[in-house]
């Protein structure tokens, strides 16, 4: 089983006149990159959310927005002005020191910064049963995450048996090739004696040295390993362990094999197909990075 390191959740939940949102996503990286926006008011539960969020996802480049708005549309609401100047004026000094040009539409840049909004709600007192509902709308929010990387996860799947059967197809497609080649070598090196008119040699040692000359081009060995590779791929991405890195590792061997038998080749219509083998494996090497390791988890 494999999962995606790609994914997105949402919960809302109502407490006390107030609407709890929790958005999280997730994006492909090497080593668990974690930020979280909570309201003032929650501060004092981000380590106990980082925590929770850290032991369920491991990795990926995980953003976590926790809002709370009031429900009543007569609670009082303000934009906090002078903290949204301090984020222009920052955003405009990035501007010209990076060289990146300013956002197109200030309101929207602005009005996502934390804080940017000022409610009765937002400063008011909270009790450890709202901290309890948001921890349980984090926590929910990050378990359909999840459930989104296991439908990625199976998508991924069907996308290295698609391109591993390809792989196989255009491996069964070289032993045409093997014998019309070493037929062809071997014509093209007595055509080329021919042409050395009154040069003597010796036919036993011709015979040896043109024997080691193909046995250095059989890919015979190259084949077998690749489809051991192909092989183990397969098993490793139905194993009961779908390991990333594994799976990485794999396609690198599967790498070597293929350029290997591209440069015994020796043939137009070979080389053809190593290249396309080579355009089959970059692709599957693209979306690997993509894979999680699997990880059993237990939700608290």
């Amino acid at each position: 089983m494999i999962l995606s390191m790609t994914g997105f959740g949402k919960t809302v939940k109502v407490y006390n006149n107030k609407k709890i949102t929790a958005e999280i996503k997730s994006l492909n990286s090497k080593q668990l990159d974690f930020s979280v926006r909570l309201p003032q008011a929650y501060r004092e539960k981000e380590l106990d959310l980082r925590n929770l969020v850290a032991n369920l996802l491991l990795r990926g480049k995980v953003d976590l927005y926790v809002y709370c708005e009031p429900i009543n549309d007569n609670a009082p609401i303000s934009v906090n002005l002078p903290l949204l100047k301090q984020y222009k004026s920052q955003i405009e000094n990035m501007s010209d020191e990076l060289g990146i040009p300013l956002p197109e539409d200030w309101y929207a840049t602005l009005l996502r910064m934390p804080d940017s909004l000022k409610s009765e709600v937002n400063n008011s007192e909270v009790d450890e049963t709202e901290l309890g509902v948001l921890t349980e709308v984090v926590k929910s929010a990050t378990e359909s995450l999840i459930e989104f990387r296991t439908q990625e996860g199976n998508r991924l799947c069907s996308f290295f048996e698609e391109k591993i059967a390809a792989i196989q197809q255009l491996l069964n497609e070289v032993e045409p090739y093997e014998k019309s080649r070493v037929e062809k070598v071997k014509a093209r090196i007595l055509d080329s004696l021919k042409q050395l008119d009154g040069v003597k040699y010796d036919q036993n040692r011709f015979e040896q040295e043109l024997i080691f000359y193909i046995e250095k081009l059989d890919i015979t060995e190259e084949k077998l390993r690749l489809q051991n590779h192909l092989n183990y791929f397969l098993e490793t991405l139905h194993g009961d362990f779908g390991q990333g890195k594994k799976l990485g590792f794999i396609s690198q061997e599967m790498g070597r094999e293929i350029n290997t038998m591209g440069s015994k080749a020796n043939q137009a219509e070979l080389q053809k197909i190593v290249v396309k083998m080579k355009d089959q494996l970059e692709q599957i090497k693209e979306q690997v990075l993509n894979v999680l390791y699997f990880v059993l988890a237990t939700f608290p």
